[in-house]
């Protein structure tokens, strides 16, 4: 069943073409400020000629407000002409009056039909569009995919976005899949508020009138204005001026600002994410954070995970940098050595993704061989001793291919000894930090070669 707007100023056709289409919902209108004023329909039957204008403006507007409604036009013989050039516009097909019953239930069929078949490619791009968005938040561990579903969720969402994760975890890029899934037609605009001064940053975002301050020669827009009905992003937004705070907060809760001079107020259409590596609970405490700013802008929080809370995303990531570096400098690889994969598995990665993306560039541009070799890896990631603090990587977040690989690379032996030795040879308390169950540990430590006797107190 679907909804039909019959758009005829005579009753009895309005009449016969509702008992006509009784198998769907019909809505009725006899001019057209009636049609205009009416809720979205899937299908519009509309005379040419009506009493305060002509089907023409219908069809116009239809197709600018609901771009995925049908138009049909209703016609008389002598007005063929318009009939046709009303197609030419955007409509579906006409009908001639008088017609068929027939002809015009099987108009109407095939119109339908088109909408469904519309509607579905629709949504199929949509769902492409957003797949790709979120592509680019490489991962398959379990805090990824998180992230991921996060994003998804918020994407067709205007509200504000907080994310917040450590120095190189991809902060700005996780803003970028936001827009690309919610708002990719519209603009990104980026602005990183603790690398502009205090004084030039309020400008930049507001913009300014002509003569607001010395040097104002021209007026200018700012970001907030710049970004449109697209994305705003703050980055390092705990770097702000408190003074300046003060003015984001009204802006995100009245949704209006004026540049700097001006006493006009224009509507913020953007949808504002920002983002920081500080806490900014601690940084309310300390004073030097807003709290009525801080609770507006964590609407939405996303956490991004550090890199060595993500298991064997960090196997995908390095193939990923890899391949970026060889198609940015020519070169040829067949990936990683032995070696080197257990070199990158020991590493923490204090700065995260970024840090690792430097480590594979630096790398392609200094091996030789086939294959990236410990090597050529910086000497404090060869050299580092196997950790024995701090937290340990989950082996629940590992695919068996790369589970595969830190076996091959002597990770796998590297990680249990170290976790071992952190729980004294408690298989029990081990399990729980890797987050498997005992049994599976014990079946790793087996594989590996490994036995908790050696690791025990006093042993």
């Amino acid at each position: 069943m679907a909804r039909i707007l019959i758009v005829e100023d005579k009753p009895s056709l309005r009449a016969l073409l509702r008992r006509l289409l009784s198998a769907h919902t019909v809505e009725e209108a006899d001019t057209v400020a009636a049609a205009l004023a009416a809720d979205e329909v899937d299908l519009v039957l509309s005379d040419v000629r009506l009493p305060d204008g002509d089907g023409f403006e219908v069809l116009r507007q239809i197709r600018q407000r609901a771009p995925q409604t049908e138009v049909i036009m209703m016609t008389a013989y002598a007005e063929i002409e318009s009939a046709v050039r009303a197609v030419k516009a955007g409509a579906y097909d006409y009908l001639q009056k008088p017609f068929e019953p027939d002809a015009l239930l099987l108009v109407v069929e095939r119109a339908l039909e088109r909408r469904a078949l519309r509607q579905r490619a629709h949504a199929a791009e949509e769902a492409l569009r957003k797949m790709t968005a979120t592509a680019s938040m490489l991962g398959e561990s379990r805090p990824m995919l998180r992230v991921r579903d996060l994003i998804e969720r918020v994407a067709e969402l205007n509200v504000t976005v907080l994310l917040s994760g450590e120095s190189g975890t991809g902060k700005e890029v996780a803003a970028q899949a936001i827009h690309a899934a919610g708002r990719s037609d519209a603009p990104f605009v980026a602005i990183n508020c603790g690398a502009i001064p205090d004084h030039l940053l309020e400008s930049e975002l507001f913009g300014h009138a002509r003569g607001a301050f010395t040097g104002a020669s021209t007026a200018r827009a700012g970001l907030l204005e710049e970004a449109g009905q697209g994305t705003l992003f703050l980055d390092e937004i705990g770097d702000m001026p408190l003074g300046l705070q003060v003015k984001l907060n009204r802006v995100l809760e009245e949704r209006t600002f004026r540049r700097l001079g001006e006493a006009r107020e224009r509507r913020l259409e953007a949808r504002v994410i920002a983002a920081t590596l500080k806490d900014l609970t601690a940084e309310v405490a300390a004073g030097r954070f807003r709290q009525d700013l801080h609770f507006r802008l964590s609407v939405y929080p996303v956490q991004l995970p550090p890199l060595r809370d993500r298991g064997d995303d960090l196997f995908l990531l390095a193939q990923h940098a890899l391949e970026r570096a060889v198609e940015r400098f020519g070169k040829s690889f067949q990936g990683f050595t032995a070696e080197a994969l257990q070199a990158l598995a020991a590493h923490r990665w204090p700065g995260n993704v970024r840090e690792l993306m430097h480590v594979v560039e630096r790398a392609v541009i200094l091996a030789g061989d086939t294959h990236i070799r410990a090597t050529d890896l910086p000497d404090h990631l060869v050299d580092a001793p196997v950790p024995t603090a701090g937290p340990a990587p989950p082996l629940a977040d590992m695919s068996y291919r790369h589970a595969v690989q830190w076996a091959r690379a002597r990770g796998l032996r590297r990680y249990l000894e170290a976790l071992l030795t952190r729980f004294d040879g408690n298989v029990t308390h081990a399990a729980a930090q890797a987050e498997i169950e005992r049994e599976s540990l014990h079946r790793l430590m087996r594989k590996a070669g490994v036995k908790a006797d050696d690791y025990r107190a006093g042993e």
